[in-house]
């Protein structure tokens, strides 16, 4: 018998998913529910759980329940065949829909909202990140606190389940609502903080901000134009805070460059709400960089989601260059030529484009050439002359 002593795992258990979805056939879009789906599954394992089986179901017409009787019946089956712990539902559901569901499948059920709550609460580091989600998770619990109380519910009458437990929910919703007007007032703290700093910071200068969907390598393409250190991982929302760091451009023209968190399909808008004063480097931008991983086979959809995310902020009309990035995942070299097929349904035909890869550091020079040129443009527009080094 060898010596060797066997070793255990202490951390803690990674909980076992099980990934639901349903889509209404009328109003399927260009994402495809197992396009939904497979983000979905990297969500989860971003929240470092395990997703280890799916439920889909097309329906006709939304369901009040999300699924119907038969499918829940299914799911059910494979919660207890697979011995799953939570049922992640691609969907925001409603407070009524979320406790018919965890009463019927005995699991914890949580909702794409919670989920990528709960991401951000984890890459959260700087005050001003803590607080946003803070606030939204403070908000998404708010419409919910009567589901912490069902186990009187389901008591079925009698001792127990009358005054105190209404009492008990008021109590819960007058200490959520003072959370809440807590949070605000320091998130507007840090609002009018962050506007002085950026008056300070970007007086007479250009300022420039990236955009783009979540994992496209935003923060490693800031990194290369700025010699940043802001962290870049292959993996979802790494970047929750802003930074800002001064541009220096080819004809001398000095700017301000931002890097903000990413966007993603079906992006809560209490997420967006939250986000409000980290964005605002966004909606103060002169300019805007686009960065779309032009490697996935999502890209075009990511476009669409990032595009319609800029509108609803009323950024629709602001100049930007689309930076199709992770270009040394698709090429050999930088001198393969032009976009192609697989890029060509990116590109409107009235916005500059720019292939990089921050990585193999391809394309920058062009990338910063580009800025320079549509900085010099809307100089011109403005009638002011850009701050040089």
């Amino acid at each position: 018998m060898s010596g060797r002593k066997r070793t255990y795992s202490t951390g803690p258990k990674r909980e076992r998913v099980c990934l639901v979805g349903a889509q209404v056939r009328s109003k399927a879009g260009i994402w495809t529910l197992e396009d939904s789906i497979d983000e979905l599954a990297e969500l989860v394992r971003a929240a470092r759980a395990n997703p280890v089986a799916q439920v889909t179901q097309m329906q006709n017409r939304p369901s009040p329940t999300y699924l119907g009787a038969g499918k829940i019946d299914d799911l059910k089956e494979v919660i207890e065949h697979e011995n799953i712990d939570t049922a992640v539902f691609d969907d925001e559901l409603t407070p009524s829909q979320q406790r018919m569901l965890e009463d019927a499948l005995k699991v914890k059920v949580i909702d794409r909202t919670a989920l990528i709550l709960d991401v951000f609460a984890q890459r959260a580091r700087t005050r001003e990140g803590q607080l946003q989600i803070e606030l939204a998770q403070t908000e998404y619990l708010l419409p919910r606190l009567a589901g912490q109380w069902s186990h009187l519910e389901r008591l079925g009458g009698g001792v127990g389940t009358r005054g105190p437990g209404e009492t008990q929910i008021e109590t819960d919703r007058r200490l959520v609502r003072s959370r809440l007007s807590r949070v605000k007032k320091e998130i507007e703290k840090v609002q009018a903080q962050r506007g002085q700093q950026r008056r300070r910071r970007t007086r007479d200068l250009f300022t420039v901000t990236l955009v783009g969907y979540t994992n496209a390598g935003k923060s490693a393409l800031f990194n290369r134009l700025t010699s940043g250190v802001v962290r870049s991982r292959d993996r979802l929302f790494e970047t929750l805070d802003t930074t800002t760091r001064q541009l220096f451009l080819p004809s001398g023209t000095r700017g301000a460059i931002s890097d903000t968190v990413g966007f993603i399909h079906k992006l809560p808008p209490i997420v967006v709400a939250s986000f409000r004063a980290t964005l605002e480097e966004a909606l103060e931008a002169d300019l805007l960089l686009h960065v779309v991983d032009v490697s996935s086979h999502f890209a075009a959809e990511q476009v669409q989601v990032v595009d319609d995310v800029l509108k609803d902020m009323g950024l629709g009309e602001t100049p930007r260059i689309l930076v199709l990035n992770k270009w040394d995942l698709v090429a050999s070299s930088p001198d393969t030529g032009e976009p192609d097929e697989f890029s060509q349904d990116l590109l409107p035909h009235d916005e500059a484009a720019v292939l990089t890869s921050a990585t193999a550091g391809w394309g920058l020079e062009r990338l910063r050439e580009e800025i320079d040129n549509q900085l010099n443009v809307i100089a011109e527009m403005a009638g002011t002359v850009p701050a040089v080094s």
